[in-house]
């Protein structure tokens, strides 16, 4: 199984659009099961001290590990620049993951990451913190981490459709997540 993940809580963000996008394009081509989360979608208090006690871990956390991270053996992460990082939320559910069922979640898995940025780099340096984070719990991060930039000339502002020049760019990185 293939999780992909938009990793923003903010409501209606642009990088949703993109992995959206590669979530549909992945799902036609894929051979296995591919997963959507949108960080968007969190409801609920999971932000509490009992996140980092395994017995009494908010119920959001443990439905995101058992669905969406323990089944899967590979990871899409589509990671927005906040503060010339990634934002803080996926950190705090890679965080609060690590304390219940770590190995089955992060051992051995693999994962690739798409940076979304408005301006021109990326977030080429958020994907390098988080590849940093995700090797650390254990996990193979593909090489091609994506930097997409200027992300508001590639939004169709009709309808929010994604060009095809980053389309094309997301392609090849499906391609190699398939064979990765």
């Amino acid at each position: 199984m293939i999780t992909v993940i938009s990793g923003s809580n903010r409501k209606s963000n642009k990088t949703q659009y993109f992995a959206k996008h590669a979530f549909d394009l992945l799902k036609r081509q894929a051979d296995e099961e591919v997963l959507f989360l949108d960080l968007s979608n969190l409801e609920g208090d999971m932000v509490s001290e009992t996140m980092y006690k395994d017995s009494e871990q908010p119920a959001l956390i443990q439905h995101i590990q058992d669905t969406f991270f323990i089944p899967a053996s590979r990871f899409w992460f589509f990671v927005p620049e906040y503060n010339g990082s990634y934002p803080g939320i996926l950190k705090v559910i890679l965080d609060s993951m690590s304390v219940r069922e770590y190995a089955k979640s992060f051992n051995g898995k693999r994962a690739c990451i798409t940076g979304i940025a408005s301006g021109r780099a990326g977030n080429l340096r958020g994907m390098d913190h988080l590849a940093d984070v995700l090797n650390h719990l254990g996990m193979f991060v593909h090489p091609n981490k994506n930097p997409i930039s200027s992300i508001f000339k590639l939004i169709n502002k009709e309808d929010n459709t994604i060009t095809p020049d980053a389309t094309e760019s997301l392609q090849k990185q499906i391609d190699e997540l398939k064979s990765f």
